[in-house]
């Protein structure tokens, strides 16, 4: 049994918010992986099924960020799963937009969601690092983590939190290395180009090199009309003696 725990803030409010990535990435596995509903449970609501053949259980603490422990503790005292089997998705101000990390421990790096977990069940747990980037000032940090994603920025979170979800299955079967390459290689690809062989250029009919002298059939008309006018002469000319004996 894993427990994958999403991190952000109940509410619609707070939906969007850069600070709600872990919600979205828990909401996004349930999703594409055929999770059970959720329902309430553990001071949160929770989803349960299975990746890569592992039975999961996924989290959204409904305790607000700065209280996220409590639903955590509360759920893995329950479930009694051991602290490497637990993974919390957050957001990361110091990883840049779409880049993903998974670490065991250290420090919380003055996010409060995980420093109220690490007082409920310790501190070595797994932690999947969303970046969403640095705003560049403290002095807006707050204003950065609670506000929505900017419409320039939805297509790269569309993207990260798909590939998230598709290479779930390796976190829950303890391969951290394929989850990151995977997450990596799905985020990096461009779309596909057609290849010559199956959309082929249209090729362009070749012209008939021009020809020193007249054209053939030119030639077989100017040859045709001569005929004419001689055979037309030689009417005229008889026709005229004709005439003549009259």
């Amino acid at each position: 049994m894993k427990l994958f725990v999403g991190l952000g803030n109940p509410g619609e409010k707070y939906r969007a918010n850069r600070h709600n990535i872990g919600f979205m990435a828990v909401d996004r596995i349930a999703e594409r992986n055929g999770f059970g509903p959720w329902r309430k449970k553990f001071q949160g609501v929770i989803s349960e099924g299975s990746l890569g053949g592992e039975r999961v259980t996924l989290l959204k603490p409904e305790t607000y960020m700065n209280e996220s422990g409590r639903a955590v503790g509360e759920a893995q005292r329950f479930l009694k799963i051991p602290l490497s089997d637990i993974y919390v998705f957050h957001d990361e101000l110091d990883l840049t937009p779409g880049k993903v990390k998974v670490k065991t421990g250290g420090g919380n790096a003055g996010h409060n969601g995980l420093r109220s977990i690490t007082a409920h069940i310790e501190n070595d747990y797994k932690r999947v690092r969303l970046g969403i980037g640095h705003p560049g000032s403290k002095d807006v940090v707050i204003y950065h983590v609670l506000n929505d994603f900017a419409k320039s920025d939805r297509e790269w979170v569309g993207a990260l939190l798909d590939a998230v979800a598709d290479a779930a299955p390796y976190l829950a079967k303890g391969d951290d290395a394929r989850f990151l390459s995977d997450v990596a290689r799905f985020t990096q690809e461009e779309p596909e180009t057609p290849s010559r062989k199956s959309d082929p250029a249209p090729k362009e009919t070749p012209r008939p090199p021009k020809a020193s002298g007249p054209h053939p059939a030119g030639e077989r008309a100017s040859k045709r009309q001569s005929a004419l006018a001689e055979n037309l002469k030689k009417w005229l000319g008889a026709r005229k003696s004709s005439d003549g004996n009259d």
